[in-house]
Order: structure tokens, then sequence, then C-alpha cells
């Protein structure tokens, strides 16, 4: 790498990145922002979107559009990140569910937001360095990693887990294409999982 394009790395790699995940549920939507900046890894906004009274799946798909617009518009995130596989017990919750996540990814391609899926394995991985983690551990890991406190719902939670593997993956894209070199140190311990598996595996 030249010493100009070091520096225009250098540069590029203190402006902010701020990428929303989405948990998308028929009856709760979670969505959260995360921000990154330079070696500076921060919570922006978490919530949301409830279906409840909705009278049938068409209005509560309804309120997921315009509620995950409305989410996009107000923090003008970079990019949108979710999971790329669910699961359900049946059959109906799987269409649901399915329902759900077009909706979601309809509204990141209408607002013009470029979407990141990731395996449920693979963001658990990211977030807590356990790819079998449970949510309330993957809450924990989150909320140590954004410095929150207070309750948080764990849709939100997934949400905001999402953006981190998003994050975490940018990061280390970056180390490999020889760009960034100073990533997040929050994104830097998720290298070695033993400290996260210590702490919070063996929570629940």
């Amino acid at each position: 790498m030249t010493a100009a394009s070091q520096r225009r790395t250098s540069r590029a790699s203190t402006l902010p990145v701020k990428i929303i995940g989405i948990d998308p549920g028929t009856m709760v939507t979670g969505w959260g922002v995360v921000e990154a900046v330079g070696s500076s890894l921060s919570h922006v906004a978490h919530g949301t979107i409830a279906t409840a009274g909705a009278k049938g799946q068409g209005e509560r798909l309804s309120r997921i559009y315009h509620g995950i617009q409305q989410v996009i518009q107000s923090h003008r995130p970079d990019g949108v990140s979710l999971e790329r596989v669910f699961f359900a017990r049946n059959a109906q919750s799987a269409l649901k569910l399915g329902q759900a996540r077009g909706v979601a990814l309809l509204a990141a391609a209408h607002s013009g937001m470029a979407v990141h899926e990731y395996a449920a394995t693979e963001i658990k991985v990211a977030v807590v360095g356990y790819g079998q983690a449970t949510k309330d551990q993957v809450q924990s890991m989150v909320a140590a990693l954004l410095k929150l406190s207070g309750e948080m719902a764990l849709d939100a939670s997934d949400a905001l887990a999402a953006a981190i593997c998003h994050l975490h993956r940018q990061c280390f894209q970056s180390l490999i294409l020889g760009a960034a070199p100073d990533c997040s140190p929050a994104l830097r311990q998720r290298r070695s999982p033993s400290a996260s598996l210590k702490k919070f595996v063996g929570r629940v």
C-alpha cells in the first residue's frame, strides 16, 4: 500500500459508519442502531415496533414497513443488518415470519439501504464468541459492549447484535484488504471468545 493510499485509508477509517439491525417479528419487530467511528463503537438508539391491536396480518405488515421506514429516516444509517435464517415451530409461523422479514427487506430497499444478512450463529459468535449462546447471553453482551443499562426487550438486543455483527465483519474484511487497521477495541475483543465465554455462557 502506498503512502497516499494509507492516508486515504486512515481518513476513511475515521468516518462514521452507522448500521441498523432489525429483528423481524409479526407481533414485535426489534431494531437497533450502532455507530462505529474509528476506534469507537457506540449505541445510537433502539426500540421495537409492536403490532398489537392490528386488524389482521396485512395491517401488521403495514405497521412494520412504515415503522422501519420511519426509523431509517430518523437515523439515516449506512446499511441494514438482519438474521439470514429464522426458525419456526410450524409452517404457519414460518410463513408469517417470512412475511415480516420480507416487509423489512422491502422497507430497507425502498430507503436505498444496502442489506447485509448473517446466520444466527454468525451473529452470536460475533457478539458473544459462542454460536449456541442464548438470547439472554446475547443481550448481556450487547449491553456490555454498548455500555447500556436498564431494561431492554430481547427483540431490540437481537437487532443491536445484528448491527454489531456487521460492523465486526466489516472490520475484518477491511483488515484482510489492508484497510481500516484501527478497528474498534470492542470488536477486536471478539477475536478471542474466551473472556466472553467465561463471563456470559455460564450465566443462563
